[in-house]
């Protein structure tokens, strides 16, 4: 195998390495996560589908791999970007090394001693299109970049579908069963429902093509939209499910996508992001507290929306409920005229802080309300 591997930018920027996990090429949007720890977590994301993921911690891998973190059944990245693999895996839990497990389900990756400077580098000029190449991929760098701006951009693409389950399945609740939750797979993450199922739900996990016609026949307390990965402006049939819902006045919760999705269903914009927000150590402020939570990002599209009070919408009034206190960025939304609110980042904490676990808990309380209504 070659000792030899490179990353190519598509404004021809180009680092040099070596191959870490599966030897050959692959093509995505360039992006890089601050997460210290939560590898594992951020590999089997679905949202990171077709982004190659650089991270900023200078080293990875040293836990290993374990069957009990994955939020998926598979890795989801399409490439990977370490500083500095682990030569060791160390933890009780572990059955096998990253690189092993990159190599096994083909995942094309490379270790570059500049990551800081990739990570400046994005943040200069943005996310963009890369492409990593190694062992028999190799070819000049200027026939690299042209593969590269040949390959799809993230913006304009439909991908929750893509990455979404095919069948319905049900999380059955632990304890007692109080509440019925439907739940729309746009790319969702499994500690998710298992958050809601802690707190007595039955969460029935429905594809992404679900309409509002199949997730009403659940006769559900209260309706989930999922986080995932593309282009919130492609997901029309997501957007009709969810004025369906919101018609019927059911309780709705919806976390990072779901919440660009509920943006698109009260009339809001959506753009894309210079460079995303991706790690576990983004502060949020709850503006009707003014409570500061360490949150966990995902997520390379926002929603625009008015900052200085509410603002009316087909379904009556909504307010911005959360901000990004590094770029003031919308994190979320939420009704007051009707049960049903959103966050642009990612309560369950998988990984990441648990600051933002009442969040479920604020949907119990908005499904037990509609019950006694």
């Amino acid at each position: 195998m070659t000792e030899t591997a490179i990353l190519v930018l598509e404004d021809g920027r180009v680092f040099n390495g070596r191959p870490y996990g599966a030897v050959g090429e692959t093509f995505g949007e360039m992006v890089f996560n601050t997460g210290m720890t939560g590898y594992q977590e951020t590999l089997t994301d679905p949202s990171y589908h077709r982004q190659i993921v650089a991270m900023t911690a200078p080293h990875i891998g040293n836990t290993g791999v374990n069957d009990e973190d994955p939020e998926s059944s598979r890795i989801w990245v399409a490439g990977y970007v370490v500083r500095e693999p682990s030569r060791v895996s160390s933890n009780w839990r572990a059955k096998r090394s990253l690189d092993d497990e990159l190599r096994a389900q083909g995942v094309v990756g490379i270790a570059v001693p500049g990551t800081r400077a990739l990570t400046r580098h994005l943040r200069e000029r943005g996310a963009m299109r890369a492409g990593v190449f190694s062992g028999a991929a190799l070819a000049p760098v200027e026939e690299l970049v042209e593969r590269v701006r040949r390959s799809p951009a993230m913006l304009g693409a439909d991908l929750a579908r893509e990455v979404s389950t095919t069948e319905p399945y049900v999380v059955e609740p632990v304890g007692g069963h109080r509440f019925t939750v439907a739940a729309v797979d746009l790319g969702i993450k499994a500690m998710t429902p298992q958050r809601m199922a802690e707190r007595g739900c039955r969460v029935h996990v429905l594809p992404a093509s679900a309409t509002t016609a199949d997730i009403l026949a659940l006769r559900p307390d209260g309706v989930f939209f999922s986080n995932g990965p593309g282009d919130p402006q492609t997901a029309d049939f997501a957007v009709e499910a969810l004025r369906g819902v919101l018609d019927s006045g059911t309780p709705f919760f919806g976390i990072c996508f779901g919440n660009q999705i509920l943006g698109r269903a009260l009339g809001l914009a959506t753009y894309k992001l210079r460079y995303g927000h991706r790690g576990v150590n983004q502060p949020v402020q709850d503006r009707r507290t003014g409570k500061v939570e360490i949150t966990s990002h995902n997520h390379g599209f926002a929603v625009q929306a008015p900052l200085d009070g509410p603002f009316d919408t087909p379904y009556g009034r909504a307010e911005v409920s959360h901000v990004n206190l590094n770029d003031g960025c919308v994190e979320g939304l939420r009704l007051l005229d009707r049960p049903g609110f959103s966050v642009q980042y990612h309560p369950e904490a998988a990984a990441g802080p648990h600051d933002a676990a009442y969040l479920f808990d604020e949907f119990n309380g908005l499904m037990e309300g509609h019950q006694r209504a």
